[in-house]
């Protein structure tokens, strides 16, 4: 028994230290080739699309792992949950302080206005308040805190991954074939969650 839980604790250990590498790594050598010119013609712009596009793909390994833990009985799947949230959470700041500081030149009033004139920022933006609620209570001690609470709030996630997409189709200005992939996965996942949203719909009643 006693080794089984060690190997247990082992095994969620290596797949934490494997998550932090994935999201790490890729993430300083894109700033790496960023500050050495070597992003093409348009650097902000891969820079932005990369950091946005990892946010979106982090939240949807996170939607991933209940539907995975579940068919393959792989509990310490979901002891990466939370990790994984917050890398997304990062990636998704990033994308925004990217957008801020090379898109807008740290214009405060510049980049307010962008929020409120342009549908697909202010949809973007919505999404990273929510995600940012969820970031800062997804900690144990505030969990514990807020009680039932706190599986409300984070049901938000739902509604974030709908938002990203949102966010993602409406931001392309012509090559939509990656967006819809992405609308479709998105789709998909939030389908797996079908008698959920059921429930959901007959209290709402």
């Amino acid at each position: 028994m006693f080794h089984q839980r060690f190997s247990s604790k082992n095994k969620t250990l290596l797949l934490k230290v494997v998550i932090h590498l994935g999201a790490f790594i890729p993430l300083i050598y894109m700033y790496y080739l960023a500050i050495g010119d070597q992003l093409g013609g348009d650097p902000v712009e891969a820079i932005i699309h990369f950091t946005g596009i990892g946010a979106f793909n982090l939240l949807l390994i996170t939607l991933l792992i209940t539907p995975l833990t579940k068919r393959f009985k792989l509990k310490m799947l979901m002891n990466t949950r939370r990790l994984l949230g917050l890398y997304a959470f990062t990636y998704a700041m990033l994308h925004i302080l990217n957008f801020l500081f090379f898109e807008v030149q740290f214009n405060l009033s510049l980049f307010v206005e962008e929020i409120f004139d342009r549908a697909y920022i202010t949809v973007g933006m919505l999404a990273a308040l929510c995600l940012l609620a969820l970031a800062v209570t997804s900690f144990s001690r505030v969990k514990r805190t807020m009680g039932k609470s706190w599986q409300t709030l984070h049901n938000l996630i739902y509604l974030i991954v709908l938002l990203v997409a949102i966010h993602f189709y409406w931001s392309v200005k012509s090559e939509i074939i990656e967006p819809l992939i992405y609308i479709v996965i998105t789709v998909f996942l939030l389908s797996l969650r079908h008698h959920k949203f059921k429930r959901w719909f007959r209290r709402a009643r």
